[in-house]
């Protein structure tokens, strides 16, 4: 009997299988630069209107939180510039920023207290999204010097991939305010923020508990129910 010969596999045709890769490798690339094209000309973008908008006026003041002495200082604001809104962001317990504008004889009608932030991050996360929505341009950031450069930083990559410029103003203070800053807390909250920036339009950072000072009703508040800083003089 004569045996049929069994078919010879087919060697692999390396060529082909390199020409595939070489295919692959050279669309991976064409998307990268493609990508990195589009986010250079949005940066572009965002940098010509920063640009704009620093040239301009104060469309509204940003109070962070972390010493009584910032909202003291801010009352003088409010008293030049009743129009201009003014948010404060975590900052002393309502009463305490209520009876230093009454002392002051300071407009209350046009401040927000912003309720949400837990940190110098979420200040700006959070108190961004309302500066959004009133389609603010520039924004004065009052701080302490002891705040700095983070805040800062963290203010003009926040804000500005907004659209929103940024001028920061410190406050002299006396002892030593809330936030403590060191090298490695500034460098990941940076990089946090930058960060931040790409996942950011995925997520809704509204605060959901923001009032106006001019709301509060102090006679809901029991003394024991808030402690007011030394340093504003109200006892």
């Amino acid at each position: 009997m004569k045996h049929k010969s069994r078919p010879q596999p087919t060697p692999p045709q390396l060529g082909h299988t390199r020409g595939k890769k070489k295919k692959l490798v050279t669309q991976v690339i064409l998307v990268f630069f493609l990508i990195l094209g589009i986010l250079g000309g949005l940066a572009t973008s965002q940098l010509i209107r920063l640009q704009s908008a620093t040239s301009g006026s104060i469309d509204a003041i940003l109070v962070l939180g972390g010493s009584i002495k910032r909202e003291m200082y801010v009352t003088q604001f409010a008293k030049q510039n009743p129009d201009i809104p003014i948010v404060i962001s975590q900052g002393s317990a309502a009463p305490c920023v209520q009876l230093i504008f009454d002392r002051d004889r300071a407009p209350a009608q046009n401040v927000w207290l912003e309720q949400c932030a837990y940190s110098t991050f979420t200040n700006f996360t959070f108190s961004g999204e309302l500066l959004k929505q009133w389609d603010v341009k520039k924004v004065k950031v009052i701080t302490s010097q002891t705040h700095l450069p983070r805040a800062k930083w963290l203010g003009q990559i926040l804000l500005g991939a907004k659209g929103i410029a940024v001028e920061i103003e410190t406050v002299p203070e006396e002892g030593i305010p809330g936030n403590k800053e060191f090298w490695l807390k500034t460098a990941l909250d940076v990089t946090r923020s930058l960060i931040w920036t790409l996942i950011e339009p995925f997520y809704s950072t509204e605060c959901q508990q923001v009032q106006r000072l001019s709301e509060i009703d102090l006679t809901q508040w029991q003394p024991e129910d808030y402690h007011c800083e030394h340093q504003g003089q109200l006892d």
